[in-house]
């Protein structure tokens, strides 16, 4: 439920701050009219975000155990492109976020019509609810504990939507640069954990060479899959499950923190570690590069909600 909760709150909240701009925008040009569409929009998009959930939860259901592997690492390691990316346009991209939102509404009201406020919206939030989808749904085969899972995310995405609604109202303050530097840097976490259980699906599927295939090197004394150094590099790297239960507090406590298995192949080993190594790396020359001088001046008390501040709406756009 923790890992859920926290996917759920970073991504909800990036969501309720995207809708929270463009509503607040809105109001302060008087186009309250125009709101109904927008909502229409983001309506659309949780819509397709569900849907693609109940797509990927029921219809694996008639699928043979390899193809649900196969589909189910594929979409693993999309889910993890997809968080990759969004760490990083967080980054750049956070302190125009506004300005850009903003700008979209402006050619959406002087050149399109209802479609385009329409698809403002839907475009807006469809990222988010997608990227949200395949995370949850990628962890969820991981633990396999849905019920636990699904409620940590659901009560994740309602507290962001509080808060969203408490910062448009102006009734609280949030230090947004430190809130996404902490979760994006626990999403690398939490994505390279991901990818090593999408390369667990692909060998099992077979798409990989591994322990489940006729590429695992075999102990000449137990006649079992090697384990150790000796099955470098398609066998088992370790094994604790005598120590750590696979179905144990602890094993989904570590696996939902730092992606840790008690049984991992090397093929695993070596994709979360060099997720780790490069993915973090480059994410804290990214926050080394954006430390603010001492010459630069400070936000004004209307600064709007992007990522790279304390935020607030404005209290004209939330009236």
């Amino acid at each position: 439920m923790l890992a859920t909760f926290l996917i759920g709150l970073r991504e909800g909240l990036e969501a309720a701050l995207v809708v929270g701009i463009l509503v607040a925008y809105l109001r302060r040009l008087g186009r309250s009219d125009a709101l109904p569409r927008l909502w229409a929009g983001i309506g659309l998009a949780v819509a397709l975000a569900l849907g693609i959930g109940a797509i990927l939860t029921f219809g694996a259901y008639t699928l043979t155990f390899e193809a649900q592997e196969l589909i189910g690492g594929l979409l693993s390691l999309l889910a993890v492109a997809m968080v990759t990316w969004m760490i990083f346009w967080m980054q750049k991209a956070g302190r125009t976020m506004k300005a850009t939102l903003e700008g979209g509404l402006d050619r959406a009201l002087t050149q399109g019509g209802i479609w385009a406020l329409i698809a403002i919206g839907f475009v807006s939030v469809a990222r988010e609810g997608i990227e949200t989808t395949l995370l949850l749904w990628s962890m969820v085969q991981s633990f396999g504990d849905a019920p636990a899972a699904l409620i940590g995310a659901v009560l994740g995405l309602l507290v962001a939507v509080v808060i969203g609604w408490l910062l448009a109202r102006g009734a609280v303050r949030l230090d947004l640069r430190r809130f996404f530097t902490w979760t994006s840097g626990f999403l690398v976490i939490v994505a390279a954990g991901v990818l090593a259980y999408a390369i667990m699906d692909l060998q099992e599927a077979g798409a990989l060479p591994g322990p489940f295939t006729s590429a695992a090197p075999i102990d000449a004394v137990t006649g079992a899959v090697a384990l150790g150094w000796a099955a470098f590099p398609f066998g088992w790297a370790f094994d604790v499950t005598n120590v750590i239960a696979p179905d144990s507090a602890w094993a989904t406590v570590l696996q939902a923190t730092v992606g840790f298995m008690p049984r991992m192949t090397w093929l695993q080993v070596a994709a979360w570690s060099a997720y780790v190594l490069i993915v973090g790396s480059l994410f804290v020359r990214g926050l080394r590069s954006r430390r603010p001088t001492s010459s630069r001046p400070s936000p004004s008390p209307s600064a709007s909600v992007d990522s790279g501040s304390t935020a607030t709406l404005t209290q004209q756009g939330a009236a």
